[in-house]
């Protein structure tokens, strides 16, 4: 987990003038428009500085699987510990969407899915429809969050240094910097990776997992938590389903083997398949979500 690969040492730069005064910051409370305080520190050295593009940068992290002198108690209560304080930023970010009736979706996979071409059609074919915003999330780069403007839809890139997933305080830097308007969906592209985003909670509503053709009908079966937390599985890259020895049968079969309750569409970013259900999907579900707000 994270306590053991070390990327949840993680530092925090934004650009002042790229999101409106935001600055770098050691230890201290403030607090953020989305109506609530966080205590928290970030290590800072001399080596920060403020990105031109506007993106969040967390910096470098510490690796290192084996520490001498570490049982698997220490770590297992570190592990714990970590995720315990992540569950309480992600009540904090839960409570902000409830608020302002913003339906959040936290889109995992590993590298090469296509997540963003699926989102860039998604935002295209709801953008006259519902309003989206995006968090995207990698560990170097903007060139995601530079395609996902392109649409029109605002977007915010986490840069993680070497951190392998976005954690729910991340995402709470950069719901100040976004602001999702109310009555709006927010999708969260995290970091390629089927291993830890599973464990950390982001205050989404679902989180729905990206497979593509390419990768073999084990996915599901070696990454279990991944497909276990996910509520819904979209088999992407369909297209190119004639060109490969793929079966699309057992992939599912594998998938419901893990999680009897995951929904499933087959979808292509390329040729639109199953863009219309998903959309469908995301709007009966934004629904039911607000229903059940009402209902308190």
């Amino acid at each position: 987990m994270c306590s053991v690969c070390g990327c949840g040492e993680a530092q925090i730069v934004l650009d002042k003038d790229a999101v409106g005064g935001a600055h770098a910051h050691g230890l201290h409370d403030h607090p953020h428009d989305h109506d609530h305080p966080h205590d928290h520190d970030h290590d800072h050295d001399d080596r920060h500085h403020h990105r031109e593009d506007g993106a969040i940068d967390y910096g470098g992290g510490i690796g290192g699987a084996h520490v001498p002198g570490l049982s698997q108690e220490r770590i297992v209560r570190i592990e714990r510990d970590i995720l315990s304080k992540n569950d309480a930023y992600a009540r904090d970010n839960r409570r902000a969407f409830a608020a302002k009736r913003v339906f959040a979706l936290n889109f995992v996979s590993s590298p090469g899915s296509g997540k963003t071409s699926l989102l860039v059609k998604t935002i295209e074919a709801l953008k006259d429809r519902i309003a989206v915003t995006v968090i995207e999330g990698d560990q170097q780069t903007s060139n995601d969050a530079e395609r996902i403007r392109a649409t029109g839809a605002p977007a915010v890139q986490i840069n993680t240094g070497k951190g392998c997933h976005l954690d729910a305080h991340m995402v709470g830097h950069a719901l100040e910097t976004l602001a999702p308007p109310p009555g709006s969906a927010l999708f969260i592209e995290n970091v390629g990776n089927l291993v830890c985003p599973a464990a950390f909670d982001l205050g989404e509503a679902h989180k729905v997992v990206v497979l593509s053709v390419t990768e073999g009908e084990d996915k599901p079966l070696k990454y279990p938590d991944m497909f276990a937390a996910a509520d819904l599985l979209l088999l992407n890259k369909s297209d190119l389903l004639p060109h490969l020895d793929f079966d699309v049968g057992k992939c599912l079969g594998n998938a419901l083997r893990v999680n009897p309750r995951l929904q499933t569409l087959i979808v292509s970013a390329k040729t639109g398949e199953g863009l219309a259900a998903f959309v469908a999907w995301i709007e009966a579900s934004a629904a039911r979500r607000a229903a059940d707000m009402a209902k308190g």
